[in-house]
């Protein structure tokens, strides 16, 4: 779970050129119906058979919360493949956009809430994480009209500690491996606020250099 659509790091094409002359027309647009975006529906479409699953027989049950698992590892995987297969093979799509960071959002949130509601989880981790998730979304699309923010090598390890740690949670795990869990959700805690730091940071640089360049463009066009 990058918290970047999907569709961020892959062009639409050239940009009309000055004087009038066109450069070499944008590639349309994937239709709808592409496995890109099939894998992520397939990942909203399991956000309510995961809860069922968790919360089944009082949501203690070791095997019902193997089956949760089991579901949270397919989607923790598929949001793996659809990114990556709409960057490869420019499947890109306007409900892509949308569609992927909410999936990765929803998944994430509702294994927390469980574990929280079940007392699995302190409501403040839970917090923390999906204010972090949801906050730096709504600002990647914020700044999107000056430029992208970059996924980071430490995006990319809290995405993994935090599915890591998550999906131990959601296990009936008892003994070390209980022990073993909670340090990790540490590190992932960590990670997520430190990443989410960072983030903020690149963010008002970008804003500020791209208002910066707009105010330049402007001028430009009024010495004319």
């Amino acid at each position: 779970m990058s918290g970047v659509p999907a569709s961020a790091a892959s062009g639409s094409g050239r940009a009309p050129m000055r004087g009038g002359s066109v450069g070499a027309p944008a590639a349309p647009q994937a239709g709808l119906w592409n496995i890109a975006n099939i894998l992520t529906m397939a990942r909203l479409l399991l956000v309510p058979g995961f809860v069922l699953l968790m919360l089944h027989n009082g949501g203690y049950d070791p095997a019902w919360r193997s089956f949760a698992w089991a579901a949270f590892a397919i989607a923790m995987i598929t949001d793996l493949f659809d990114g990556h297969l709409a960057r490869q093979y420019n499947l890109v799509t306007d409900f892509g956009k949308i569609a992927d960071p909410i999936a990765d959002k929803a998944i994430m949130g509702a294994a927390l809430i469980c574990l929280s509601a079940l007392d699995d989880l302190p409501w403040w981790v839970t917090g923390v994480i999906l204010f972090r998730e949801i906050g730096i979304t709504l600002m990647r699309f914020w700044v999107i009209r000056h430029g992208v923010i970059p996924a980071s090598r430490g995006g990319k390890l809290k995405t993994l500690a935090q599915g890591t740690a998550v999906g131990m949670y959601v296990l009936a795990l008892t003994g070390p491996l209980a022990t073993l869990r909670f340090w990790v959700m540490a590190v992932a805690v960590v990670l997520t606020v430190a990443t989410g730091l960072d983030y903020i940071r690149q963010a008002v640089v970008l804003r500020r250099a791209g208002l910066a360049a707009e105010r330049e463009r402007t001028a430009a066009g009024t010495a004319r």
